[in-house]
């Protein structure tokens, strides 16, 4: 029952923990006008946060192999506490940057140390709590734009100062909860971040090899929704809503792929994600009327989201309790980084003057040919399952 409690209230504290790194985009606008500044400046503010989250997953790692996991998940909610409350209380642009690059490195510290966590935690259902735990961090992306709506009828820094509030309590009734569960002992036979890494070479780039290239794709097509919409004739409200819906469709996505990573073969289901997710962005080139626009855009978010909680299962569940925490630090690392290089290699591509469907038609026909390569290769036994 306490492992349970302890779950719950991680599923709360990562819920704060990605609505602050998706907090900063829908208080782009209030930015500008509050500080003066222009689109660059604001939107390095957005980038500071994902540049923060991926900026100590590899040293997280290697303090997975020297202190417990859940010392460094509840020292992520202390981070994210004092760094909402730095950015809330931010009069100049400098200190504004400064909290948003401290959230965003308390949720990449807290990735790394509670996935590998709840692994150990609940061995025999990794598949179904890594759904239901993405399925809490993803609410935060479906609520950040409302959210911040509601808050600014009274100030813009109220969205910061409840962040910063909610974690505060939420790590408190985490580490009260801790204290009083039973933690289990796996981690304590990774001790070598560097040969624990490199033994599990093979597993992390077959992961990052079936994984890797549908992420790029997927960041660059969900910074780029809105305007791909408008450039299909919807316009800036339906637009808007067409992006809420990819990452609402994320929700029972998280929830339900998880729960399928447990039954069927791992390998196989992560190429079976991510070639219907080719599939579902080529089919999305291919329309144009509302309708099909929106019943291919609930496809694309439920599929491409499945793959997250699978992804984690094959890795999680995979790895040996010796090398666990530092082989997946070196995944997670290396994941974050072929996620953020996906919406600049989109906006090179429309620079010089590809249209938006010859962008990601082809990048769907590419995923597609990936995948069937990867297939070949593990009908042939050559991929570690």
């Amino acid at each position: 029952m306490t492992r349970t409690r302890l779950f719950a209230s991680l599923c709360g504290l990562v819920f704060f923990l990605n609505l602050a790194r998706v907090i900063f985009a829908p208080l782009l606008d209030v930015f500008i006008g509050e500080f003066a500044i222009g689109e660059a400046t604001a939107g390095l503010i957005v980038t500071l946060a994902w540049v923060g989250s991926s900026s100590l997953r590899l040293p997280t790692g290697w303090l997975l192999t020297k202190v417990p996991r859940h010392y460094i998940v509840i020292g992520s909610g202390l981070i994210l506490a004092a760094s909402s409350a730095i950015a809330a209380t931010a009069t100049t642009v400098p200190r504004l940057m400064i909290g948003a690059f401290l959230m965003g490195i308390a949720s990449g510290v807290y990735f790394v140390s509670a996935n590998p966590l709840l692994s150990e935690l609940f061995p025999s259902r990794v598949g179904r709590v890594m759904g239901i735990h993405g399925a809490a961090s993803q609410i935060a992306a479906v609520i950040a734009a409302p959210f911040v709506a509601l808050t600014l009828l009274v100030d813009w820094r109220l969205s910061l100062w409840a962040i910063a509030v909610g974690a505060a309590v939420v790590t408190v009734a985490t580490w009260i909860v801790a204290s009083n569960t039973e933690m289990p002992t796996a981690g304590r036979a990774d001790r070598d971040f560097i040969a624990g890494a490199l033994s599990e070479w093979r597993l992390i780039v077959t992961a990052l090899a079936i994984v890797g290239a549908p992420v790029f794709v997927w960041q660059g097509l969900f910074n780029f929704y809105e305007l791909y919409m408008q450039s299909k004739g919807l316009s800036d409200r339906a637009a808007g809503m067409s992006l809420t819906i990819v990452f609402a469709a994320g929700v029972p996505a998280f929830y339900f792929g998880g729960d399928l990573a447990d039954r069927f073969p791992k390998v196989p289901y992560l190429l079976g994600i991510v070639g219907a997710f080719a599939a579902s962005l080529l089919a999305l080139t291919a329309v144009d009327s509302l309708l099909a626009l929106i019943v291919i855009t609930v496809i694309v978010g439920f599929v491409v989201h499945a793959l997250f909680p699978a992804t984690d299962t094959y890795l999680l569940d995979t790895l040996p309790d010796s090398t666990r925490g530092s082989a997946y630090a070196v995944f997670s690392s290396a994941w974050m980084l072929t996620q953020a290089l996906g919406s600049s290699a989109v906006g090179l591509f429309l620079e010089r003057g590809y249209t938006y469907d010859t962008v990601f038609s082809s990048a769907a026909l590419l995923l597609g040919a990936s995948v069937a390569v990867l297939v070949v290769l593990e009908r042939r036994g050559r991929l570690p399952s």
